[in-house]
């Protein structure tokens, strides 16, 4: 059997579901050359098992808008590999949701947590629901409607949900909110709460910190910093917020920001009281960047990407496939240097072969963007402790997390040039720990 008999096979049993099938494919190419040379593995078919998840969930959301009209979307949850400890990975409410997508996203969270080196498997769940021009009471009725079915399919031992696009600290009470009204108790069965009732700190920022921290770590390898670097960053959600900080933290200057509508270019960097405007442009639903070129003054670019502008540093941290073979052209010819994924799966199959030829140092979202469900771990741990980390005491867990991430990349990733291919080092760091213990557990 090669990688095109068994995609053949994938393809057949998933079929429109292109998303799902680009990180199936990434993984398999990896992990092949392990995966047929051990017997074991093949003979309990680990791959084939690995790329069918062990439960899939689908539900419908009814709820009532300001209007009095009813509304109906779609709610899910993938619980895709559950060897390493209970499901874990985020909730995604947005138009674009749909069981291609969040079946590619909770496969990536088997391996992404399986790096994190802490027991939690992978899933991901989510909703058409669009947030974007809802009330709060809108949202919260829909939180409420939409934790009326989950509820059933969740636990502190057996899945734990956090936030994802569209899922902030507001949408995590709603859920929590109706959660504990309908069983009766007070667990870390959600991660992302409020400081005051479980969370963690530093878990808004935890996405972007990591990111960071793991470009730091790839710079380390050619003798290079954070510090003195030009940075174009994509979205201004959390991720893009977290990142914004740690750059200025380690002495960069981040210079764009990005949204559906277009990018900003800010010479002067963007600090002080510009990263909390942020905050402001992601609680206002407007889910437009133009706000912060009106109010800072500052060129905003129309329907446009971040990527043509140079830069030694790339951290795209908005989406799926937003940065494409054009974008990595544009990136090489301007002397980027790393690319390091905020988002998941945010570059394309071309853009990553461009920039690996190219010997950019580039890191797939499953190791780089690792640090959000680092410190959700890190929070359930909390929850069952009954007690509270500093900010330090947990950036400092977060920052040996992302190390240890880098660690294991190298060792499965360096070639006999030094240059490390991070995609290949992340895949059969996360797949052989995920393998053997499906091997250990049985046939389940």
């Amino acid at each position: 059997m090669t990688v095109q008999d068994f995609m053949e096979k994938v393809a057949a049993r998933n079929q429109n579901e292109p998303e799902f099938l680009q990180a199936v494919q990434e993984v398999v190419e990896s992990v092949w050359d392990v995966y047929i040379s051990n017997p074991q593995f093949l003979e309990a078919k680990i791959l084939e098992r690995i790329v069918e998840p062990e439960r899939m969930i689908l539900f419908r959301v009814p709820w009532v808008n300001d209007k009095g009209e009813v509304q109906v979307n779609r709610g899910y949850r993938v619980e895709f590999n559950s060897a390493l400890g209970p499901y874990k990975g985020g909730l995604r409410f947005h138009p674009s949701v749909n069981l291609s997508i969040l079946k590619f996203l909770g496969f990536e969270q088997i391996f992404k947590n399986s790096l994190t080196t802490l027991p939690m498997g992978g899933g991901k769940g989510g909703s058409d629901f669009d947030a974007k021009g809802k009330s709060d009471s809108e949202i919260m009725r829909f939180c409420q409607s939409f934790m009326l079915e989950l509820y059933r399919h969740i636990g502190a031992n057996t899945d734990v949900p956090a936030g994802d696009i569209g899922v902030g600290g507001r949408e995590i009470g709603y859920l929590y909110g109706m959660y504990k009204k309908l069983e009766n108790e007070n667990v870390g069965v959600l991660t992302g709460k409020g400081l005051n009732w479980g969370g963690s700190l530093i878990r808004p920022e935890a996405t972007g910190f990591g990111v960071v921290y793991f470009a730091e770590e790839m710079l380390k390898t050619i003798g290079e910093s954070i510090e003195g670097k030009r940075v174009a960053i994509s979205g201004f959600g959390n991720v893009a917020w977290g990142a914004v900080q740690k750059i200025n933290d380690l002495g960069g200057k981040v210079v764009t920001l990005s949204g559906p509508d277009g990018y900003i270019y800010d010479e002067d960097g963007i600090t002080d009281d510009k990263i909390d405007y942020m905050l402001y442009m992601r609680a206002s639903n407007r889910d437009v960047v133009q706000d912060y070129g009106d109010e800072y003054n500052v060129p905003f670019h129309p329907d446009k990407r971040p990527w043509e502008v140079k830069c030694d540093v790339a951290l795209p941290c908005a989406t799926q496939n937003e940065l494409d073979e054009v974008d990595a052209d544009n990136l090489v010819r301007n002397g980027c240097i790393c690319v390091s994924e905020g988002a998941n799966m945010p570059c394309t199959p071309k853009a990553i072969e461009i920039l690996q030829k190219n010997k950019v140092l580039y890191s797939p979202g499953k190791a780089s963007n690792a640090g959000g469900v680092a410190v959700s771990g890190l929070e359930m741990s909390q929850n069952s402790l009954r007690l509270n980390w500093t900010r330090e005491q947990v950036d400092e867990r977060l920052h040996d997390i992302m190390k240890a991430i880098h660690y294991q990349c190298v060792q499965y990733g360096q070639g006999d040039d030094k240059y490390v291919d991070y995609v290949r080092g992340a895949n059969i760091a996360g797949f052989l720990k995920v393998a053997q213990a499906m091997l250990d557990q049985g046939l389940i």
